[in-house]
């Protein structure tokens, strides 16, 4: 392989271990939202199980297992952490190989370690440890993980094994003769019905290459020759081998939602010997070839660092959730065992974040994975009675707000991503439209929040504090993203030939129109007979909005920015309150409903702003260091949006199928379709600085739309923008450039 066509090579998996140090982090965002909690981790496209060096213990909410910032290694863990987010571990299991003499405390075995003895990768990670003398590597499959300890001196190894639980509960059991330690660590709900059981475990077999070795088990700082343990806080297991200068010992460990039956069965398929490094070089040339679907062209490597660091970082999840044999724990309850006779079943969906470009990044690459999601949330909704909000844990969470699952759906519909029940997904998405559930379904997590007063006034009245959520109030954020969702789901309808839920969801769709104040040109609280929210404090985080304030939530109107504009008052008008946001500096890039934002200039007779804001944004709110990201990557729509927008387009209206254009970052990209046709976008710069779009041509003619249409990328072809340094004000400019998508009242 050569150098050119190592893409690896350019991801760094530190990036957004640290606290963010970007421009608008540090203006808006506060405590865990200066973090983007990645971690550096090894694992495979979408696969089950991560695995990731450890410097924090527990399964606590908004605590990722990995801060750069720290200077004690724990262990290696096989973790289930929702990249890039502030929720909690769950199911994970821990590995720390120690020298010496036997400690089973992280703070007797805790080990210094530095960034330059760490060499990190999607594929391999590898760390040396001074205080035992061990280097340890990891790599992985899709289920399963593999430990390579080689000590420097000779010495009494113990490899501890620790499940995670911050409960109190699990198990573990040693057989020291054949090297093996096997067990679980319950999950618990988390949001709705937090702390309950969610029915299933993390599952774990852990096998090492050399048997015959002293073993038992431990409760915290005691430990004894017992086989097994059972429900005690802070337990674990431990085998302990002499080896001599040199030696290295391998440790491979099976994963498994089902059972140990299925961890073990993973095991055995997935790693059935143990070549280190014949799984390694598996592992790489799996990651060369999802990353190489786009290869982008550019004598800046930094932004090739960016590039593909946030391209990695779009591939954590959704979560693979089923064993090698189909087999999965039910949705919401985790029993019975539900089978696959096709396909994959997912997991771990914040939809809140991903429906707008992570998930469609995969609509345009992989449009068969899409079809696997896709089924994999009219599983869920068919085994647990209602179509989920926020899938995550295997369980209803509701948390966030909307109905995100809808406008999932009904996106890949209108792509023609259909390999799923098309009538069930859309029996399940009416039902969370149009019906209540019972009130102890509710509490459990189904349904939409506040549905009632929503369809009874046309918008969440500030009288409804929706109280059944973990996010409460937020009823002006509410009412705006559920009328995406019912445009969304109306153009499902009218795909089906249900034309008059297509109309009755397109009335519905125009309930921003109810919280827009008129006198003061932004979204506002009201109460239900109508009377505004007072005082009205425009750049303020107000109890109505969702993590942000009245100004910047004015603009999620992706459905019908042309609508919106009329409310204010034109195109015109549109461009100069876009033009105040930025002015008054108070845009935030850290966090989603601001994300279409920049690219909402297309919709004006001033598209060439899109193109200077969005490099703008390019440059100031991504870097390739550890901190790098601006706020949390949310399981990588923040990093999504780097990865679209420096491709030079993006889904303003994911649904639409239409994709706004901005100037590429690259000087060529070329991006392999699934059908086996090529995309290319290329660039022709009149200067180094040249940022503005002057003329555009698709397969060699000229192109007028300041947007692309997801049919025609499709086909394949070529892209070519001309670029110059100033803007060009009449390129894109005319109401027959901008997108035609939008609400007809």
């Amino acid at each position: 392989m050569t150098r050119g066509q190592d893409l690896v090579q350019y991801v760094q998996p530190l990036a957004g271990t640290a606290a963010s140090t970007t421009a608008a982090a540090l203006k808006h965002g506060s405590g865990t939202e200066h973090l983007a909690n990645t971690i550096p981790a090894v694992g495979t496209p979408f696969g089950m199980t991560q695995w990731t060096p450890q410097t924090r213990q527990s399964e606590t909410k908004c605590q990722a297992p990995y801060y750069y910032r720290d200077s004690l290694l724990t262990g290696f863990r096989a973790t289930h952490w929702l990249s890039g987010s502030c929720t909690q571990d769950y199911g994970s299991v821990t590995l720390m190989p120690i020298t010496g003499t036997l400690a089973t405390t992280a703070t007797r075995y805790a080990a210094p370690y530095t960034h330059r003895a760490e060499t990190t990768s999607p594929a391999h990670y590898k760390v040396t440890l001074p205080r035992y003398q061990l280097t340890t590597e990891l790599t992985t499959t899709a289920r399963c993980g593999m430990l390579q300890i080689t000590a420097s001196k000779a010495d009494s190894l113990y490899l501890l094994v620790v499940p995670n639980s911050d409960q109190g509960q699990g198990f573990v059991q040693v057989d020291a003769q054949r090297g093996e330690v096997w067990g679980y660590n319950p999950v618990h709900r988390i949001y709705q019905g937090w702390g309950e059981l969610a029915g299933f475990s993390g599952y774990f077999v852990v096998q090492v290459e050399r048997g015959q070795a002293r073993g038992g088990t431990f409760r915290g700082n005691q430990y004894s020759a017992a086989v097994s343990l059972q429900n005690q806080k802070d337990l674990g297991a431990f085998l302990g081998f002499k080896v001599k200068a040199g030696e290295t010992i391998r440790v491979r460990v099976g994963t498994s939602f089902s059972s140990l039956e299925g961890a073990r069965r993973n095991l055995a398929v997935e790693m059935p010997t143990w070549d280190f490094a014949a799984l390694r070089a598996q592992n790489l040339a799996a990651w060369q070839k999802a990353l190489g679907q786009i290869r982008v062209e550019t004598k800046k490597e930094q932004d090739k660092r960016i590039f593909y660091t946030a391209l990695y970082h779009t591939m954590q999840q959704p979560r693979l959730f089923n064993d090698v044999d189909g087999t999965y724990p039910a949705f919401a309850g985790g029993k019975p065992l539900q089978q696959l006779a096709k396909g994959n079943y997912y997991d771990d969906f914040s939809m809140w974040d991903i429906y707008r470009a992570e998930l469609p990044l995969y609509e345009l690459l992989q449009p068969s994975l899409v079809g696997d999601w896709a089924n994999s949330l009219v599983l869920k909704g068919q085994q647990g009675g209602w179509l989920p909000i926020f899938p995550c844990w295997n369980s209803y969470t509701s948390a966030m707000i909307g109905d995100h699952s809808t406008a999932f759906l009904a996106s890949a519909y209108t792509k023609g991503i259909r390999n799923y029940d098309v009538a069930e997904a859309y029996r399940l998405m009416r039902q969370n439209a149009f019906d209540q559930p019972s009130p102890a379904d509710y509490r459990n997590g189904k349904g939409r929040r506040a549905l009632p007063s929503y369809v009874r006034y046309g918008f969440v009245p500030l009288e409804d504090s929706v109280q059944e959520a973990f996010h409460k109030k937020e009823q002006v954020s509410r009412t705006l993203e559920y009328g995406f969702d019912d445009y969304a789901l109306a153009q499902v309808a009218k795909g089906l030939g249900k034309q008059a839920d297509f109309e009755t969801l397109t009335k519905r769709s125009l309930g921003y129109r109810q919280v827009f104040d008129p006198s003061a040109k932004m979204v506002r609280g009201r109460h239900a007979d109508g009377r505004w929210a007072t005082p009205f404090r425009p750049d303020t985080r107000e109890s109505y909005i969702t993590e942000g304030t009245p100004r910047q939530y004015t603009f999620y109107v992706p459905h019908d920015v042309p609508g919106l504009a009329q409310l204010m008052g034109g195109p015109n008008k549109l461009e100069a309150a876009l033009d105040e946001l930025f002015a008054k500096n108070e845009y935030w890039h850290g966090n989603e409903p601001g994300h279409q934002i920049p690219f909402m200039y297309n919709y004006t007779t001033a598209p060439w702003k899109t193109q200077q804001q969005v490099r703008r944004i390019l440059a100031e709110e991504y870097s390739d260091g550890p901190g790098g990201l601006s706020g949390n990557d949310d399981a990588g729509q923040m990093s999504a949006w780097y990865v679209f927008a420096s491709l030079g387009f993006y889904p303003l209206n994911p649904v639409s199928n239409e994709y706004l254009l901005c100037a590429p970052l690259f000087d060529k990209v070329t991006i392999q379709l699934p059908s086996g046709k090529t995309l290319q976008i290329s660039t022709q710069k009149a200067s180094l600085d040249a940022v503005y779009i002057s003329s555009a041509t698709w397969n060699g003619k000229p192109y007028a739309l300041n947007y692309l249409r997801h049919a025609d990328l499709l086909q394949g072809g070529q892209l070519v923008l001309t670029l110059q340094a100033t803007p060009n004000k009449q390129w894109g400019n005319s109401p027959q450039s901008q997108p035609k998508a939008s609400v007809n009242p």
